[in-house]
């Protein structure tokens, strides 16, 4: 059974069209066609069907998905492992990380790990709290930074840094000239969350649980510079996490506020499955990374 093949009706049954699949393996259409024929006599049930002008995968075709997925994911990890054995320096890194992270704590990673290691390469995924996990556990990603322990019995999470929380506020509002306020003093006011599922929306309801109320949802976004543009905006106020890039600007006219009822913050850490092999190149990073956050107990590098 030919690999190149199995790739290709893996691309087939995630979506691309037959034309779309040959030109990636840079066969014929006709011929693709011909060797997805085989493959599905070989396997003895029908992979594909036609629903309108695309292949769709049949309920067999689903169940051998799974299986040729897997099996790929091992053949590439296995060459990953024999190239970083030849010439370890060179080795690929799969790194899935917290969107909100991509502004400042992951480049300041890579750069360091690649002036170490300047032949490492990096295979990045960005994505929110469930998604990571979920990198992790399809073997998309090695490692994943995000916010907060998992809690999966099956991932190993180790903390970076402790990140504070402020309080985002718009400019105009009442609390704007103060430096330091109590989370309760805006109880009565719209927030502005992140949806359920996300980390910052957890850690968020909790604090305010802490303060003595629930949050009055005015909006619910899947990224912070939304939170941000709608606090500017006058819709409501946010938790907002603290990075370099968290000052007034005229984009986004507002006033970082350090809360001082409950304690806001929360962890960045770094996580992998427990039980993988990880390629050199990988162990390396979370080395890398550890020591880093170790010799900035600020949280900036």
């Amino acid at each position: 059974m030919d690999l190149q093949v199995l790739r290709s009706f893996q691309a087939v049954a995630e979506g691309l069209t037959v034309t779309e699949a040959a030109a990636e393996a840079r066969i014929t259409q006709p011929a693709l066609s011909r060797a997805l024929h085989r493959l599905e006599e070989e396997v003895g049930a029908e992979l594909l069907q036609r629903v309108g002008r695309v292949l769709r995968p049949t309920p067999a075709g689903r169940v051998f998905k799974e299986y040729v997925d897997a099996a790929l994911d091992s053949y590439d990890r296995g060459r990953r492992a024999v190239a970083e054995v030849v010439d370890p320096d060179t080795g690929l890194v799969s790194l899935a990380f917290l969107h909100t992270l991509g502004t400042w704590l992951v480049p300041g990673l890579v750069t360091g790990f690649r002036e170490e290691y300047p032949g490492a390469r990096f295979e990045l995924h960005q994505h929110g709290e469930s998604g990571l996990v979920q990198h992790l556990l399809d073997a998309t990603a090695d490692l994943m930074i995000t916010s907060g322990d998992p809690g999966h019995p099956l991932i190993t999470w180790r903390r970076l840094l402790v990140e504070p929380l402020w309080l985002a506020v718009p400019t105009g509002h009442r609390l704007a000239r103060h430096r330091r306020v109590r989370l309760a003093e805006v109880a009565d006011e719209p927030f502005i969350l992140l949806k359920p599922g996300y980390g910052l929306r957890s850690v968020t309801e909790e604090l305010c649980r802490e303060a003595g109320f629930a949050p009055r949802v005015a909006f619910e976004g899947e990224e912070v510079q939304t939170l941000r543009g709608l606090v500017a905006a006058g819709l409501g106020v946010s938790l907002i996490p603290s990075s370099p890039d968290t000052a007034a600007t005229p984009r986004f006219p507002i006033r970082y506020l350090e809360i001082t009822d409950v304690h806001g913050a929360r962890d960045i850490g770094i996580a992998w499955l427990t039980g993988r092999a990880l390629p050199q190149a990988t162990r390396r990073f979370i080395d890398h990374a550890l020591r880093a956050s170790a010799n900035a107990p600020d949280g900036r590098w």
